[in-house]
């Protein structure tokens, strides 16, 4: 009787701390208008907001020589991700803030309350080599809530098939570490990993280790590069080269994510094959349609900052607001997250994945898959 009489007034007390703390918000937030109690919090420590999600830089380490990890520690708010989502990250650079997506590398619900995003350099990425190059431990970083549906079913596979190319490890390495912590003992996974040489495996240490102790989790590395084109040959991805690696392929379920030409290959593959609903893919960028033979460009208007500028029909809205100095509201920056979404005031744009066009006025368009098609005004 004790134990449950005692259970039962928990939720009751904690319901009407629940209410007071809300009350006395809301009190001061009377005397911060128009600012918000939590703004003030924010002066004292950006992770106590509200209004906004933030993150603190906990540590950095280099994977590689041009990969980083960085560990975050997110601040009220946070929801525990599902292993294989990925999370906004605003990164200022330059004193413009620039969001982009990043898979989290960690497994969910870390002892220590933080998680962690591993950043590759890509060549002309401006936020990219900034995280890896600059970034240092104490900053904080604006983030958004975990996203993304590349992930495992609650009812595990038996023995799932993971096809991962350069920073295409990141999403399934969450997977690993998952699996790893909730069963100590991981399934029977095969999984096939391509990179150009050895010293270029994000986490090739910790692979090598699971591959070492866990008698059920089969590592294939594949070099791409390690003897030269001359002496190696072609170590791409190839039905054979699949055949033999893993000859049972077509019973398994496939989570795959990489680079564009690997994904596009698998795709073909499993659909030659019947199987394309157990092919699982998770890109880091659009897939993109055929462009026209003839692209038309045209005066694109921002009706809002009253700018003009030139397209040639095959940079994005969204690039070129940035070319001329806007710092408009994105995420994913491949038409997944709609955080970029605009009013079409009048003319056309052209969606790259699809090529469709859309002319209706008062539509709302995703401007960072969206191109010129045309002269075109957007509220922006």
């Amino acid at each position: 009787m004790p134990e449950s009489s005692t259970s039962a007034t928990l939720p009751a007390s904690a319901g009407r701390f629940a209410r007071i703390r809300s009350g006395f918000t809301a009190f001061v937030d009377m005397f911060a208008f128009p600012l918000r109690y939590s703004h003030y919090l924010e002066l004292v420590n950006p992770l106590w907001t509200k209004h906004t999600l933030q993150a603190r830089v906990e540590s950095v380490w280099d994977e590689t020589a041009d990969s980083r990890t960085l560990t975050l520690r997110p601040g009220r708010g946070w929801r525990t991700h599902r292993a294989g989502q990925f999370v906004r990250v605003g990164v200022p650079v330059d004193g413009k803030r620039h969001t982009r997506t990043y898979s989290i590398s960690s497994a969910p619900e870390r002892q220590d309350g933080c998680i962690t995003i591993t950043v590759k350099a890509i060549e002309g990425g401006r936020v990219s080599h900034h995280l890896v190059r600059s970034l240092k431990p104490g900053k904080y970083l604006p983030i958004g809530e975990p996203q993304g549906d590349f992930v495992l079913p609650d009812a595990i596979p038996v023995h799932p098939l993971f096809i991962t190319a350069g920073s295409g490890i990141t999403p399934v390495m969450s997977m690993l570490r998952n699996l790893h912590m909730e069963f100590r003992h991981l399934p029977d996974i095969t999984h096939i990993h391509y990179a150009p040489h050895a010293y270029d495996v994000i986490f090739g240490k910790e692979l090598e280790h699971l591959a070492a102790t866990q008698k059920h989790y089969h590592l294939h590395r594949v070099y791409t590069r390690e003897f030269g084109e001359a002496k190696g040959g072609d170590k791409h991805f190839s039905a054979a080269q699949l055949e033999e690696l893993c000859p049972d392929w077509r019973e398994r379920e496939v989570w795959a994510c990489g680079p564009a030409s690997l994904l596009d290959a698998l795709e073909n593959h499993w659909m030659s094959a019947g199987l394309e609903r157990r092919l699982h893919v998770e890109r880091f960028r659009a897939k993109l349609a055929a462009a026209p033979a003839e692209t038309l460009g045209g005066l694109v208007k921002f009706s809002k900052s009253k700018i003009e500028v030139q397209s040639d029909g095959k940079v994005n809205l969204l690039r070129l607001t940035e070319d001329a100095g806007l710092n408009p509201s994105h995420g994913c920056r491949m038409g997944i997250c709609h955080g970029c979404d605009v009013r079409l005031v009048e003319g056309s744009v052209r969606d790259v994945r699809t090529g469709a066009i859309h002319s209706e006025p008062g539509e709302k368009v995703q401007v960072c898959v969206s191109t010129a098609a045309g002269n075109v005004e957007v509220e922006l």
